[in-house]
């Protein structure tokens, strides 16, 4: 039995993995999937939710730059 989504964050992870196992040849060699982040944008511009996705997905490569950048080794 699959597992039960229960929230957009869920969905829209689970449609990300699908996307990538279906369509290998769209995952960049460093990883990126634009045309994933381009079916995840337009589900939630049908869902009337883009501009929070937007924010959330902002958000999230700030936290991820922000952690490239911090020193390591330093002490």
């Amino acid at each position: 039995m699959p597992n039960q989504i229960h929230s957009y964050s869920e969905l829209q992870q689970q449609i990300h993995e699908d996307l990538r196992i279906q369509h290998p040849e769209w995952v960049e060699p460093n990883g990126d999937c634009p045309m994933c982040d381009s079916y995840e944008l337009r589900l939630a511009e049908l869902l009337g939710i883009s501009q929070r996705s937007k924010a959330v997905r902002i958000g999230k490569e700030v936290r991820d730059r922000s952690f490239e950048l911090q020193p390591t080794g330093a002490g």
